[in-house]
């Protein structure tokens, strides 16, 4: 694919890995990663070959937060530019339009921790930890996600405080969905993505779009959201396909020495 300065972009058949790329600056995003990251987001989205995606990082540490250096003698319309471009890169990474997850081995700070959760789950090792410490530092960040995923009490604790949440206390508050074994990690989520990348996409598509548009509105509308997209999936060739599957695993089922003989 298209080399990139601040990323890494692998595929492996349907599964594509976004690998944060500044080690030596600690992955610390600066306006180019900001670039690359929505470009690569977009290009994904539009590849219809790519049913998962993978956002991880190289080197020890995910994401030391914004690169604070490239800031030195910018104006307020030029700070402001910047975060806009933060913020556009998140956005992307979130509209990829395919289930995406990221993979966190080290310190996600600040805009590490959005780049983690703009994407649909947060798998973690015990090396993981999560801290925003913006507020400390006289600026706002991770106001929007960061709530929604831990609770408004737990991000007003980390934002007021800059407590930094180990990986367990990151599971156990839901902000990361899995801690698995350092030395595992790399496999265990390829094999969820392509496990993810098998499933029928448009289903796929839907059940992740359900999700996110049910949880910012009441429950009425939720099911409205839900109901459009089964009528949507039976109107597709997903869903012959999809019967015709369950048609021959009730065949297996009921043979002699079937599964359930």
């Amino acid at each position: 694919m298209t080399p990139y300065e601040t990323l890494i972009v692998e595929r492996h058949e349907a599964v594509a890995e976004i690998v944060l790329n500044r080690p030596q600056q600690r992955n610390a995003l600066n306006a180019a990663m900001c670039n690359e990251l929505r470009a690569i987001a977009d290009a994904l989205r539009d590849d219809a070959a790519v049913r998962c995606v993978i956002v991880r990082a190289n080197g020890p540490v995910f994401c030391a937060g914004a690169d604070l250096k490239e800031r030195k003698g910018m104006d307020i319309d030029g700070v402001r530019a910047r975060r806009i471009k933060a913020f556009a890169a998140y956005d992307a990474l979130e509209q990829i339009g395919k289930p995406c997850i990221a993979l966190v081995e080290g310190p996600a700070v600040g805009s590490g921790g959005e780049i983690a959760l703009a994407c649909d789950f947060i798998v973690a090792t015990e090396a993981a930890s999560f801290r925003t410490p913006e507020a400390l530092w006289g600026t706002v960040g991770a106001t929007q996600r960061l709530p929604r995923a831990v609770g408004k009490r737990l991000a007003k604790d980390m934002a007021f405080t800059g407590r930094t949440l180990s990986a367990q206390e990151a599971l156990e508050a839901g902000l990361v969905t899995r801690v698995v074994p350092a030395a595992q990690a790399g496999d265990l989520v390829r094999q969820l993505a392509h496990q993810i990348a098998a499933a029928p996409p448009l289903a796929m598509q839907l059940t992740r779009r359900c999700i996110d548009r049910g949880m910012e509105t009441d429950q009425a509308g939720a099911l409205a959201v839900e109901l459009l997209a089964i009528d949507t999936l039976l109107q597709s060739a997903d869903w012959d396909r999809t019967i015709a599957t369950f048609g021959n695993a009730a065949d297996d089922d009921a043979a002699p020495g079937g599964r359930h003989a």
